[in-house]
């Protein structure tokens, strides 16, 4: 419970300083330690606090990484791009064709295609699975080479398993020039993708997928229709500051 209350404790201080509260405007070491008691006796009276203040905090700490990293999250790989190119929000999905609950988000990443035109869809390839996860992302990235991404995507997760054979049967459903493609997979561009990939989720925290970043918002797991909706409008309401 100390342990608790410490940190709740400078959660709040964290948040009063950045508002800017009167309460911090005693200044040096008397004043913080008055500014910690009255805090320590609010979060006794109000411990229900604590969960939505460190919610809010790691939001805002997730909001600076996106924003340190925005080129490598938003900017897509050739080809790996749905929905409108010049949308105002990104919606940034990273998957992994192993992933159930990737598989499960895909009405949700459609449905919201249809519904907003104005949005655009990065896709990430993050194998983290299995290794037959990692030579799905080279296929993938390989396919978006030749303009053929979403056929292959769609075709490797309609198979519903991930292994060497439904890779080679959603590659040959695809369309894809196959030896071209392994070569592709192959090569210093594909690795370099997921290698930059696997970076930005560490540095995002991610600790599975999927995991998406919309406009300064990292969310994770399985999203719904909804969920990516209100995540859309958040992230245009921060652009305009309304």
């Amino acid at each position: 419970m100390r342990g608790a209350i410490g940190q709740g404790i400078m959660i709040l201080v964290a948040a009063l300083a950045g508002a800017g509260g009167a309460i911090l405007a005693q200044r040096g070491t008397a004043g913080r330690a008055v500014t910690e008691t009255v805090v320590r006796d609010y979060i006794l009276a109000n411990p229900e606090i604590l969960p939505e203040a460190m919610r809010r905090l790691q939001a805002k700490e997730a909001g600076k990484t996106v924003a340190a990293n925005r080129a490598a999250i938003v900017e897509p790989f050739p080809g790996a791009i749905a929905g409108n190119p010049n949308g105002d929000v990104s919606v940034v999905a990273y998957l992994d064709y192993a992933c159930g609950f990737c598989r499960a988000s895909l009405p949700a990443i459609t449905g919201l295609i249809a519904s907003d035109p104005n949005v655009r869809i990065v896709y990430r390839e993050l194998p983290i699975l299995s290794p037959d996860s990692r030579s799905a992302a080279q296929m993938a990235l390989a396919a978006a080479t030749q303009g053929r991404f979403k056929p292959f995507h769609d075709a490797l997760y309609a198979a519903g398993r991930v292994d060497a054979a439904s890779i080679a049967r959603a590659a040959q459903v695809a369309g894809l020039d196959q030896t071209a493609a392994r070569t592709t997979a192959n090569g210093a561009q594909v690795s370099g993708e997921i290698e930059r990939n696997l970076k930005t989720a560490s540095l995002l925290g991610f600790t599975g997928t999927p995991s998406w970043v919309v406009g300064d918002q990292v969310l994770g797991g399985a999203q719904t229709l909804q969920g990516l909706q209100a995540a859309v409008a958040e992230a245009r309401k921060a652009k305009t500051g309304a």
